[in-house]
């Protein structure tokens, strides 16, 4: 992960939860069939979050298993700290500062999530990543990444971005929001659906699949 990067979450880290609603037209369903796909054997799983930001993704895996062992990963101070507040509560869940790319697990994980975090990433540092994940799990875990994507041509990725655009200049976020959003835009490195469905096909994963996309947005699952 590139400093500009973590610079510009560290920026929205107050206000990062209440613009996902009008930036993620699809909310409900991109989080919530995210959740659907973890058919996990053990009511205590044990669950890694990949760029945790303020736990938004894992508390939806929360409300299926509030037994569940949870590691946050984020290497934004500023972000984490809203997944600190949002779960002070809960002492099943731990956090740590750092980089993805470079993060050593201490044990196996039944699940291994992450959602708007990895297109951050090169394709290369995507596949080191898929490669990893698929070694930090149990047989049976499972990979559900909740995921911003590119459209498998030029013509789709274009018409994607229009669509977006046009939708986030009408909508109720403010001027500042809409081009502090626009610029982070231009940190991403998306991979379309298909061509990260075969570097995890290529990794050992079984079961790829894509079973919700909606424009840019999309659930990429695997499982070991």
């Amino acid at each position: 992960m590139t400093s500009s990067v973590k610079e510009s979450f560290d920026k929205i880290s107050k206000n990062y939860d209440n613009e996902r609603r009008i930036l993620i037209p699809c909310y409900d369903d991109f989080y919530n069939i995210g959740v659907e796909w973890l058919q996990l054997k053990t009511p205590i799983p044990k669950i890694l979050d990949l760029g945790a930001g303020t736990g938004l993704f894992s508390q939806f895996v929360l409300n299926k298993y509030p037994q569940a062992e949870f590691t946050l990963l984020d290497f934004s101070e500023q972000m984490l700290e809203g997944a600190r507040k949002r779960f002070k509560e809960n002492k099943n869940i731990s956090f740590q500062i750092g980089d993805m790319t470079t993060f050593e697990p201490r044990q196996k994980y039944d699940a291994v999530i992450s959602s708007l975090a990895i297109h951050h990433l090169s394709d290369e540092d995507k596949q080191k990543l898929f490669k990893k994940i698929y070694n930090m799990l149990n047989e049976g875990g499972l990979f559900v990444n909740a995921e911003q994507v590119k459209g498998s041509t030029d013509y789709l990725d274009s018409f994607y971005k229009q669509r977006r655009h046009h939708r986030l200049d009408s909508s109720e976020l403010g001027k500042d929001a809409v081009e502090a959003s626009y610029e982070r835009n231009k940190l991403d490195k998306c991979a379309s659906v298909t061509q990260q469905l075969k570097w995890l096909k290529d990794t050992g994963f079984r079961g790829v699949d894509c079973p919700f996309k909606y424009y840019i947005f999309a659930v990429i699952i695997g499982i070991k």
